[in-house]
């Protein structure tokens, strides 16, 4: 009686995993170690589209896609010699259709009796899994040859404008040489100091360029009034074109942590953003000022100007090739550009505005102590 109840207790777990191994979903093989068939699910032959008796009659070699004949060797040295339990690899087949099948194998040995081991080959399809993958490696591939072009392109425009700075530099040289009473004169002055800041422009052109998070390490200690101060003075005759009141309030002591070229790039970028989308109603008045928060400088800039309906435009501000007004000179890239700036220094930057009424940036910039600013 007892030796009955064995062997039926054996019997029904038998039928367990029989029932199991068929009807699991991933793939299940039993191969021996020449690499041949012993037994296989029906998700397997789901897999490669064969039938049970064609996986029998065939060397699985056959289906498998030529440059990974050798994957398994590896491991599967190591896995016979004991160094490794189990392992994994990632395999090409061919379909019955001919289509290219990638699959996870999962490899194990198994003893059911005494002697020669076998394995177990567990397969999990993952085809349309690599298949996004690959694409997402073929768009980095295209990314990275458009940002290698994109840096050959601004070395090739920073070289040229460098030169023709570099000429305008001389004219004036040879200028302030032939008309010694230029010296005196106030448009030269101002023709002068454009062009050294040209000169300064060009320098930082291609780290402008390349727009990424930089390590607190590399940045720098930045007087923020005085890289206010120069970028007023940089658009002062867009300023005064438009008889535009810009007001630096910051006090001279604020220093920021961050990149010059960066932050002539952010500052120029918002003033003359500032004084394109003025009101014809009113006098334009630019307000730059400052209050600190825990690790940051929140440098404010105001403007009452158009003002921007947030409701309607706040999550689009800062994206690409978006315009909110009707200016024919608009893009819609300059935001974009100066939101990347700010996030590279580690920072923020948020917006207040009412149509018709104003703007106000907020710019959060890391701060740093002021004794040890350029």
């Amino acid at each position: 009686m007892k030796v009955s109840n064995h062997l039926r207790n054996f019997s029904n777990a038998y039928d367990v995993l029989e029932q199991t191994f068929n009807n699991t979903y991933n793939g299940i093989a039993i191969v021996n170690l020449d690499g041949n068939w012993l037994k296989v699910n029906e998700s397997v032959c789901d897999i490669f589209g064969y039938t049970r008796w064609d996986l029998f009659n065939m060397d699985i070699d056959n289906i498998v896609y030529a440059e990974d004949l050798g994957v398994h060797e590896e491991k599967f040295e190591r896995l016979i010699n004991g160094d490794i339990k189990k392992y994994r690899v990632k395999q090409r087949y061919f379909h019955k259709d001919g289509s290219i099948v990638w699959v996870l194998i999962s490899v194990s040995l198994v003893y059911f009796k005494t002697g020669r081991p076998n394995m177990i080959w567990q397969f999990t399809d993952i085809t349309k899994r690599q298949k996004i993958e690959n694409k997402l490696k073929a768009m980095l591939t295209v990314a990275d040859e458009q940002n290698k072009r994109l840096n050959a392109f601004a070395e090739i425009v920073t070289h040229n404008l460098r030169s023709h700075a570099g000429n305008l530099e001389i004219i004036t040289e040879f200028l302030a040489e032939d008309y010694t009473d230029f010296d005196t004169n106030e448009n030269f002055q101002l023709l002068k100091k454009a062009v050294g800041n040209l000169q300064e422009t060009v320098a930082h052109l291609t780290e402008v360029g390349k727009i990424r998070v930089i390590e607190d390490s590399k940045l720098d200690a930045l007087n923020l009034h005085d890289f206010t101060e120069k970028a007023i003075y940089n658009i002062i005759a867009l300023a005064q074109n438009a008889d535009a009141l810009i007001a630096n309030e910051i006090d001279e002591d604020i220093c920021v942590k961050g990149v010059a070229a960066y932050l002539d790039s952010i500052l120029i970028n918002f003033l003359t953003n500032a004084i394109k989308y003025r009101s014809e109603k009113r006098r334009l008045e630019v307000h730059l000022s400052c209050t600190l928060d825990t690790n940051y400088v929140v440098l404010k800039i105001k403007d009452n100007g158009l003002g921007i309906d947030m409701e309607k435009f706040g999550e689009q501000l800062f994206h690409m090739y978006n315009t909110f007004h009707c200016n024919e000179d608009a893009i819609g890239i300059g935001l974009f550009i100066t939101k990347n700036h700010i996030e590279s220094l580690g920072g923020r930057v948020e917006v207040n505005s009412v149509v018709d009424e104003g703007t106000e940036f907020l710019i959060y910039l890391k701060m740093c102590d002021s004794s040890i600013a350029e």
